[in-house]
């Protein structure tokens, strides 16, 4: 039986946009080249709108499109399939696997942030909408710079993904915590949000480093702080609405919040 049920036993981190990749842009970058290979032209913000899916279920988000599917149904004279959503996936793995190692610079704060957390006798837990191929590349990477969290859970390896809390009771077991308020998900995604919400974790969205604002580490810091301003406001608002409980630009301000957890479930709150 855990004796710490008024502490943080876990901080669980998504990857790109959350650890890695600022902007979260290797995905992106290849959902627009994958649909462009068969003749289907669609905008970088449509590809970021279903972040934090399955790749499959991204896939299968974006054919849904009117716009994408009118394009779709006029080139191949019939509406999309199961079957074609398999073959662009299968298509995918191997594109997005090519060019992730491009994007696997760590965000800044980051390994910071992990080990602050595992100074306080925090277990790290991931999870990622990448699969296991592209995850193969990443995770390699990622421990070469000095990351490796306590286990890995990647879209496929369960019945179904986020937003559904099955890859986080997945973690729960592979890392032995419980109960599920003694844990923290860090996404920077609507859908990694609703991830730990409904898992009955606290949940933290990243505003500035992954998909909700978009953008580069380069693009955000050429903005003035009118600018960042616009982009925070936005992005925030998104996170919220998905149900975070706090919103921070990065990881790199993770620590102040965990102690606000921690006092709060000292008071015997919960999320």
């Amino acid at each position: 039986m855990n004796q710490h049920q008024d502490k943080l036993q876990a901080v669980v981190f998504d990857w790109a946009g959350t650890i890695i990749d600022f902007g979260s842009c290797a995905p992106m970058g290849a959902f627009v080249r994958l649909f462009e290979k068969f003749g289907i032209e669609i905008s970088i913000a449509e590809a970021r709108g279903p972040m934090g899916l399955a790749k499959w279920d991204h896939i299968k988000a974006l054919s849904e499109l009117p716009r994408v599917a009118a394009q779709w149904e006029a080139k191949n004279g019939k509406a999309f399939t199961h079957a074609d959503i398999d073959h662009l996936y299968d298509v995918f793995t191997p594109m997005n696997a090519a060019v992730v190692p491009d994007f696997c610079d760590f965000i800044p704060g980051a390994l910071d942030a992990v080990k602050a957390a595992r100074a306080r006798g925090l277990k790290i837990g991931s999870t990622t909408g990448y699969n296991r191929p592209i995850m193969d590349v990443v995770t390699k990477i990622a421990a070469d710079g000095g990351y490796v969290p306590d286990n890995l859970v990647c879209a496929g390896d369960l019945v179904a993904g986020r937003p559904t809390p099955l890859m986080m009771y997945r973690t729960f077991a592979d890392i032995g915590v419980w109960p599920p308020y003694t844990v923290v998900k860090v996404d920077d995604t609507g859908v990694g949000v609703q991830e730990g919400i409904n898992a009955g974790t606290w949940s933290i969205g990243l505003s500035i480093s992954g998909n909700a604002a978009g953008l580069t580490l380069a693009g955000w810091q050429a903005l003035d702080a009118a600018g960042q301003q616009v982009v925070r406001d936005r992005a925030t608002a998104e996170l919220k609405a998905a149900g975070a409980h706090y919103v921070i630009d990065s990881v790199a301000d993770l620590m102040p919040v965990l102690d606000d957890i921690d006092a709060r479930l000292a008071r015997g709150e919960r999320p």
